[in-house]
């Protein structure tokens, strides 16, 4: 991994999420809003996404379906308080996404995508099996 998109209003979280990539072969472009960070998402390929969740305000279907469109293959993690219930988690690994619990560390970002090297969840397979469940 080399470029992450970090999509994040809270500009100390990201401050500090930059700060931790130095030394790590890591460059983080930061946005502070998603139409932002689609931008750069189709300006450059980037290697994964990192998005608070707060600022997702479409269904996580069809924000995954954002994301494939705008970085296809790049594995996206949605970040969430550390008190968000249990539902808000399942819904969004539901539709695809990578779930973690702020303040979140580089190290544990990476670790979190490179489990054993496996690939990112299908997120449009995943939006097709919601849509299924869920009418």
């Amino acid at each position: 991994m080399n470029r992450v998109l970090l999509i994040d209003a809270d500009r100390a979280a990201g401050q500090a999420f930059v700060l931790g990539c130095l030394g790590r072969e890591v460059a983080v472009q930061t946005a502070d809003t998603l139409c932002e960070g689609v931008r750069y998402a189709l300006e450059a390929p980037v290697s994964a996404i990192l998005v608070d969740a707060g600022l997702i305000h479409l269904s996580p279907v069809a924000q995954a379906e954002v994301f494939d469109m705008v970085a296809p293959g790049a594995p996206v993690v949605v970040v969430l308080s550390p008190n968000s219930p249990i539902e808000e988690h399942v819904r969004f690994e539901l539709a695809g996404f990578r779930v973690m619990s702020r303040p979140v560390e580089p190290a544990d970002l990476l670790a979190k995508l490179e489990v054993a090297e496996a690939p990112a969840p299908a997120r449009l397979g995943a939006a097709a099996r919601v849509r299924a469940l869920c009418g």
